[in-house]
């Protein structure tokens, strides 16, 4: 069966308004005509439906009493639209319009008119959301309600309805979306008990809790049970979800003390010159990190913003910050342009603004001079520490600081090519500094993903990580990224001990460091501690909430606690903000794996193989879930593919024996695991975690492997 037939929909996340004009079978033709002429009028003019259009990120589709409105660039998209639509149709109440939104699963399909449709369960859920309202209801999901929550924006206008029973006897919660001009209060009919049955009393009784916002109603309830949430808090947990662990960071103070460092804008139309706009704001974020008296938003969630253009205040009220930094850089052979605004995240008002015409060998000294700058206008005390801990990062050579920050650009791209330019980037710049412990750190971080990102055996790239965290940590000791490095080096030589001395080390250098909680989580789960790990994954995604190789651990650890539901959506999250980022479909797959969806986890996974530039790792999934899905051919041709990157050394050996497990051949499937032990492979102990090796693992002959590698079965 080709991978590409109906049964293999090749799926995405929509953001789905759905809306219908009540009462619409009633009104006589001419009547049906002009009021679905001035609705579709009303629904054009909106700006956010031009704006998606424009764009390319939607798909609109009539539905005989209203229409379908499927937007692909921005979960806020469809309450923004919608809230324009309601404003404009209170001036024609003939036009008795209800609206349902809700962000999931869907695919595009041709329909008999061969014009561009969609379907999933996107669409559905959305039109049973809608079908719960009356004219003038903006229903919601409780995920996009879970989404839009932690934002002050949002946040006072969501009511929670509860549950509410639909088609099949099916119950969703729903989220009435109302302000003092928008929507409507009053609950939907389908949603209110009658009065004077037993079950209403009750309700009246007890609580009035569904007319609070959105957050009240949940704290009553959580006053009533504390003694249970006491019991259940990790359970509570694991239902969180990204938007939420940002509302936890967002919910810090927001004081003077507290800064975004937004990317700054590429202004020298060279996508070449990307690197050094990138790489300045980040060089900013980590210098200023460093000061423990300043709360600073981490790379991944600050980078969210990259080619947004985006009002300080916003950024403010949803990040949880003070001010805002922003800035432009414009490089013109040996010419380099830097402007930077400061501005007030309250007001809008700009705080300090500067330019620099430099030469580009002074980026050093414009990055030193824009952070003390800041520092100053944010009214920071530094002591002679704190004044070291700003500039201690640096090299005094400017071209291998460019080569520094191109080596960083390519490894955030998380790529199979981008970790290999990486390592090229890194090794021009120590070859300029010899003494740059940066540099080190990032060539040790970089070889330590190569395994895992394109195949290649950690034998061959172990000496190497080694050789390069040792050399950063010689150079400076009390640098937080250098330990982080060399524990992650020890735990893939199952040097266990030494990992976690290491970790703990890095944590109390720097404990604003989210890769240093981010790989100690991974140390923890590998051995057995999945509750110490969800602990220090949840600091790491409060100090970096929109990290997608963070999210892809929390969920990563969720299935672990076998909560696969929350894995789930936050899998789903991840390719909502980061549609080309592979660790959302990684994990996404995973967990359909679990649960035996096999059709989605083969599309997902397939998206996996395509976005890896068909590494080995990725490929091994898809050759597992083809044998346990009954693609025993196509499982075949994986196998053979996968043995000839081992020879060419392209991958490791678990990678060939999941998929002969997938196929019934245990012994085989052995005979490779035991290949990567005599070869001490970094990537075998993964083999505790990852839900293709489930099956695998009730074999006692994977207790003994574990057990040779140090760890506890």
């Amino acid at each position: 069966m080709s991978s590409d037939t109906p049964s293999d929909p090749k799926m995405e996340i929509a953001h789905v308004l759905n809306m219908d004009v009540v009462g619409y079978s009633t009104l006589l033709i001419n009547e049906q005509t002009r009021v679905m002429a001035e609705l579709t009028r009303v629904v054009k003019s909106t700006a956010r439906f031009r704006r998606a259009e424009a764009e390319g990120k939607l798909i609109r589709v009539p539905t005989g009493d209203g229409m379908l409105l499927v937007f692909f660039d921005d979960p806020v998209a469809p309450i923004e639209c919608a809230m324009e639509i309601n404003a404009a149709t209170k001036s024609h109440p003939e036009i008795r319009l209800r609206m349902g939104i809700h962000s999931g699963p869907v695919n595009e399909v041709v329909d008999v008119n061969d014009r561009t449709n969609v379907a999933g369960a996107g669409v559905d859920l959305a039109q049973r959301v809608m079908d719960c309202g009356d004219a003038g209801h903006i229903l919601l999901s409780k995920r996009v309600a879970d989404d839009l929550a932690p934002f002050p924006r949002w946040n006072p206008h969501l009511h929670d309805l509860g549950e509410c029973e639909v088609k099949h006897g099916r119950k969703i919660g729903l989220v009435n979306f109302y302000t003092n001009e928008i929507g409507k209060a009053e609950p939907p009919a389908k949603c209110r008990e009658p009065r004077g049955t037993a079950k209403a009393d009750a309700e009246r009784s007890t609580s009035t809790a569904s007319d609070l916002p959105w957050p009240k109603r949940a704290l009553i309830a959580g006053a009533a049970l504390f003694v249970l949430v006491l019991v259940v808090g990790a359970f509570i947990f694991s239902r969180t979800k990204t938007f939420q662990s940002w509302k936890s960071a967002g919910a810090v103070q927001t004081n003077g003390r507290s800064i975004a460092v937004l990317p700054f804008e590429n202004a020298s139309n060279d996508p070449n010159a990307e690197y050094l706009s990138e790489g300045i704001s980040e060089a900013l974020i980590n210098s200023l990190t460093e000061l423990q008296q300043l709360r600073v938003i981490a790379r991944s969630t600050a980078f969210h913003y990259k080619g947004k253009d985006v009002d300080p205040r916003r950024v403010g009220r949803e990040l949880g910050v003070a001010t805002v930094l922003t800035g432009r850089v414009r490089q013109m052979q040996d010419a380099l342009s830097v402007q930077v605004d400061l501005v007030d995240a309250t007001t809008g008002a700009q705080l300090w603004g500067a330019g620099y015409d430099r030469k580009i060998s002074d980026v050093i000294a414009v990055k030193q001079a824009i952070a003390r700058e800041v520092t100053e206008k944010l009214k920071l005390r530094l002591s002679s520490e704190d004044q070291r801990r700003l500039v201690k990062r640096d090299t005094t050579n400017a071209e291998a600081y460019q080569f520094y920050l191109r080596g960083r650009y390519f490894w955030n791209r998380r790529t199979p090519d981008g970790i290999k330019q990486a390592i090229g980037q890194f090794q021009q710049a120590i070859e300029r500094d010899p003494n740059f412990a940066l540099g080190y750190a990032g060539l040790a971080d970089s070889y330590s993903l190569l395994p895992q990102y394109t195949g290649v055996p950690s034998s061959e790239v172990m000496p190497k990580v080694r050789a390069a965290a040792d050399r950063a940590l010689q150079i400076d000791d009390s640098l937080a990224e250098a330990h982080t490095s060399s524990a992650y080096a020890y735990q893939l030589n199952w040097q266990w001990a030494q990992a976690e001395q290491e970790f703990r080390r890095a944590l109390s250098l720097n404990p604003n460091y989210p890769t240093a909680h981010h790989w100690f989580c991974i140390y923890l789960y590998v051995n057995g501690q999945v509750d110490d790990a969800l602990r220090e994954i949840k600091r790491a995604q409060e100090l970096d909430p929109l990290s997608p190789i963070i999210s892809a651990n929390v969920a990563i650890v969720l299935l672990l606690k076998n909560d696969t539901d929350a894995a789930i959506e936050q899998c789903q999250r991840i390719i909502e903000l980061n549609p080309n980022h592979l660790s959302g479909y990684d994990w996404l797959s995973q967990a359909y794996l679990k649960q035996r969806r096999y059709v989605e986890a083969i599309a997902l996974r397939e998206k996996a193989v395509e976005l890896s530039q068909r590494s080995g790792p990725q490929l091994s999934v898809l050759g597992y879930l083809y044998a346990v899905a009954g693609r025993r051919t196509e499982a075949l041709g994986i196998v053979k593919e996968l043995e000839e990157k081992y020879v060419k050394h392209e991958t490791d050996g678990q990678s060939v024996g999941v998929v002969y497990d997938g196929l019934g051949d245990q012994n085989q499937a052995f005979a490779w695991l035991e290949k990567d032990f005599q070869q001490r492979s970094a990537e075998l102990q993964f083999i505790m975690v990852r839900p293709q090796f489930e099956h695998l693992r009730r074999d006692p002959r994977v207790a003994d492997l574990i057990r040779r590698m140090g760890l506890n079965p």
